[in-house]
């Protein structure tokens, strides 16, 4: 079944009054919890795929990959369309709000402890991977999606069900990943 995702804000409140634009931080929040389903979708088209996991761990280390990207993505994307000081509210209130959902959904699987900070570190270490590789107007390069499909077939292994991994996530998942991040950026931003 396809991921069916709400990407705009609701123009009046209860009262049929007009909305106030929302802040970046809220434009952030929203953002995130997006990035989250999507995430969580490709982890189960991966198994979907009949791509094995060993365990909840990989999965949501499989998770983190996909968000990294799409963190990525968003950055990428808003470069040209926000001012520095813009950019970088709205991606480290994105970067704090994705970090939540993982540390909500990492606690619930695997008991207290803080997963949040592992995870903001590899994404400020992804993102500077990724900011080596090209992204244009028709969105990510070849060797930027590359990357995810390594950062996939590292976690799920080389193994005789899992060796494709590579090419699923870079050629399939990455492309339609995309495609949902922008239509969310651009239905968020734009109508904010």
């Amino acid at each position: 079944m396809a991921l069916r995702i709400k990407s705009s804000w609701h123009q009046s409140d209860r009262d049929g009054n007009e909305v106030v634009q929302k802040g970046l931080e809220e434009q952030a929040g929203a953002l995130a919890f997006i990035a989250w389903r999507i995430a969580l979708d490709r982890a189960k088209n991966l198994h979907g795929e009949d791509y094995l996991y060993n365990d909840d761990m990989q999965r949501i280390a499989v998770i983190c990959e996909y968000l990294a990207y799409e963190v990525a993505v968003i950055d990428r994307m808003m470069f040209d369309k926000l001012s520095y000081q813009e950019r970088e509210v709205l991606m480290n209130a994105l970067g704090q709000r994705v970090g939540d959902h993982v540390q909500d959904n990492a606690q619930d699987l695997f008991g207290p402890r803080d997963y949040k900070s592992g995870f903001i570190d590899n994404l400020n270490d992804r993102l500077s991977a990724y900011a080596e590789y090209g992204f244009g107007d028709g969105g990510p390069s070849y060797s930027f999606n590359h990357y995810l499909g390594k950062r996939v077939q590292a976690l799920m292994g080389v193994d005789q069900t899992n060796k494709w991994s590579l090419e699923q996530a870079m050629e399939i998942d990455a492309p339609e990943t995309f495609k949902k991040v922008k239509k969310a950026v651009d239905d968020l931003m734009m109508t904010a």
